[in-house]
């Protein structure tokens, strides 16, 4: 279960990541369809990352739960720091996510069917 919810937080986050490239924050702001799809995916990876174990949580202390916790318990396109989330605090949910996945592949390992 905890491993796809880290897959479900590093597809959702490199969702993010790609809708995002190449964009300004003015840019961002006007694009409605890119906001919506952005904050949805925010949405998921925030919801994954509330449900994710603490046990998991605690063997991934670099990332920043607490800031996601929040995000699932709020609607992103409410939150005033989105465009820092997007910018800040996905790219570094997502580098930790490589360095523990190095690190500790078997936190990463799904069970054979």
């Amino acid at each position: 279960m905890s491993q796809m919810l880290l897959q479900t937080i590093e597809e959702a986050g490199v969702a993010v990541l790609t809708l995002c490239e190449g964009i300004e924050e003015s840019e961002f702001a006007k694009s409605r369809l890119t906001r919506q799809e952005v904050c949805r995916q925010l949405g998921i990876l925030g919801i994954a990352a509330h449900d994710l174990a603490p046990s998991m949580q605690a063997a991934l202390p670099e990332i920043d739960w607490a800031s996601w916790s929040n995000m699932a318990e709020s609607e992103a396109k409410d939150n005033p720091k989105l465009w820092q989330v997007i910018s800040v605090l996905v790219p570094e949910t997502l580098m930790w996510l490589r360095v523990y996945r190095n690190q500790q592949p078997e936190l990463f390992r799904t069970a054979s069917v």
